[in-house]
C-alpha cells in the first residue's frame, strides 16, 4: 500500500514567500518514517523534514538542534543585547574582545564574498539602511525628502569593514574606527542551515533531510517518496500571496552531489515607489543609495548555504547587468528573475524571465530526469 501527497508546503510558506521562494516536496506516512520540526530563530522561523533514524528520539534531536540554534544565536543575533555581535557593536574601537567559533567562521566568510564582490556584500552597511528609513520599520517619507549628501556621508563613513580586525590565534575581535558595527543578518541565517544539517548527519547519521531557515535551504538524499528534493522559485509578482504565487522556474538537486545549497534573495516584497520609480530595501555600501534597477529575485547554490546566503545578498545590492557580469565571471550557478521589458508593469508571471549563469545551467542540467 502507498500514498502520497504532493503541495506547496503550507508549513514553510510564511518563511518561504518573504524571499520568493517555495518548497516543494512529497511526503508519506507509510515507511520509511519522515520527522517534522519547526520552530523560531535569528527573527524568523525554522522548518526541517528528515527521515527519521531507526530507534531514534525526536525530543533528542530536536533539543540537538534547538541548543545549536541557541548557541548561534548567543554569538550573533541582533536581537540579543547579551550576544557577542552585540557586546561588539557597542565596543569602542581599539579593545579586543574574544568571540567565539561560529562568530569566526562567519566573519571569515564574509570577508571573502565582502572582497569578491567588490564591497557589495558588506555586514557594516546597517547605518545606511537606517538613514534611507529601510530599517524595522519602511518608509517612503525619507524618499519624499532624502537625506542629502553630507548625511549619506556622514552614514558611509561607518561603512567599513577592513575596520573589523580578527586575531585568529586568539580568536579576538576589535575595531579600528569607532561606531563601526555588524550585521550578520544576510549570511547567519543560511550558516544556520548548513549547522543544522551538520547536526542531522553527524550527530544521527540522517542522510535524508531538508532544512529551513528564512527562506534559505539545504537538502541531501530523497524525500518520504525516495526523490530528490526540489525547490520552486516564485515569480516576483508584485502582491502576490501564499495562495496567489506563481512558480516560474525550478531547482532540482543535482545528481553528482545529492545536495543543495540554495539561498533567494528578493527586493520586490521589501520596495517602494516613489516618483514613479521602485526602490529596493537594499542598499548600495559603495554610493550609499537605494538599489534602482537590480534584479528583483536572484537565487545562488553554492557549496554551503552560508555563501549561497551572501552571495544572493551581494547580487541584489547592484545593477542587474553589473551582478549578472560578476556572477558569471565568479563562476556562479545564478538564477535571475528580471522584467521582460523595464517598462512592463510587472504583476503577472508573464511579465518576467529567468536568466541563469553558465554555472547555473550545468547544474541544473545535472539534475535533469530526475
Amino acid at each position: 500500500m502507498s500514498c502520497s501527497l504532493t503541495s506547496n508546503i503550507s508549513f514553510i510558506t510564511s518563511a518561504i514567500i518573504a524571499s520568493g521562494l517555495a518548497v516543494t516536496l512529497t511526503a508519506c506516512q507509510q515507511s520509511p518514517k519522515y520527522g517534522y520540526i519547526e520552530g523560531e530563530t535569528m527573527g524568523t522561523s525554522y522548518h526541517i523534514r528528515y527521515e527519521m533514524p531507526k530507534d531514534g528520539d525526536e525530543q533528542a534531536i530536536l533539543k540537538s538542534i534547538d541548543d545549536r540554534l541557541a548557541s548561534i544565536n548567543h554569538s550573533m543575533s541582533t536581537y540579543q543585547d547579551d550576544s557577542l555581535i552585540s557586546t561588539f557593536n557597542r565596543q569602542p574601537a581599539n579593545t579586543p574582545m574574544q568571540i567565539d567559533a561560529d562568530f569566526v567562521t562567519v566573519l571569515d566568510n564574509a570577508k571573502t564574498i565582502y572582497q569578491q564582490s567588490g564591497g557589495a556584500f558588506d555586514p557594516t552597511v546597517m547605518p545606511l539602511i537606517e538613514l534611507w528609513g529601510f530599517g524595522k520599520t519602511m518608509t517612503i517619507d525619507r524618499l519624499q525628502s532624502p537625506p542629502n549628501p553630507e548625511d549619506i556621508a556622514a552614514a558611509k563613513a561607518l561603512i567599513d569593514f577592513d575596520a573589523v580586525i580578527l586575531e585568529h590565534d586568539q580568536q579576538q575581535l576589535t575595531k579600528t574606527k569607532d561606531g563601526v558595527a555588524l550585521d550578520f543578518s544576510a549570511i547567519a541565517k543560511g550558516y544556520g542551515v548548513d549547522v543544522i544539517a551538520q547536526v542531522l548527519y553527524e550527530q544521527y547519521h540522517i542522510n535524508n533531510y531538508m532544512v529551513e531557515i528564512g527562506g534559505e535551504v539545504a537538502t541531501s538524499g530523497v524525500n518520504a517518496q525516495h526523490k530528490p528534493w526540489q525547490i520552486a522559485i516564485d515569480a516576483p509578482v508584485l502582491d502576490s500571496s501564499v495562495d496567489s504565487r506563481q512558480t516560474i522556474s525550478i531547482i532540482r538537486q543535482p545528481t553528482s552531489t545529492n545536495q543543495l545549497h540554495l539561498a533567494t534573495s528578493g527586493n520586490y516584497r521589501n520596495s517602494v515607489i516613489f516618483d514613479g520609480k521602485r526602490y529596493s530595501h537594499t542598499i548600495d555600501p559603495l554610493t550609499g543609495n537605494p538599489i534602482v534597477g537590480g534584479a528583483p529575485s536572484v537565487s545562488v547554490v553554492a557549496d554551503s548555504v552560508m555563501l549561497a546566503d551572501a552571495w544572493a545578498t551581494a547580487l541584489t545590492a547592484m545593477p542587474y547587468s553589473q551582478a549578472l557580469q560578476l556572477a558569471t565571471s565568479q563562476n556562479l550557478a545564478a538564477l535571475f528573475i528580471v522584467p521582460k521589458q523595464a517598462s512592463v508593469t510587472t504583476h503577472t508571471i508573464k511579465d518576467w524571465q529567468v536568466v541563469e549563469t553558465p554555472a547555473m545551467q550545468a547544474l541544473r542540467s545535472d539534475s535533469q530526469g530526475q
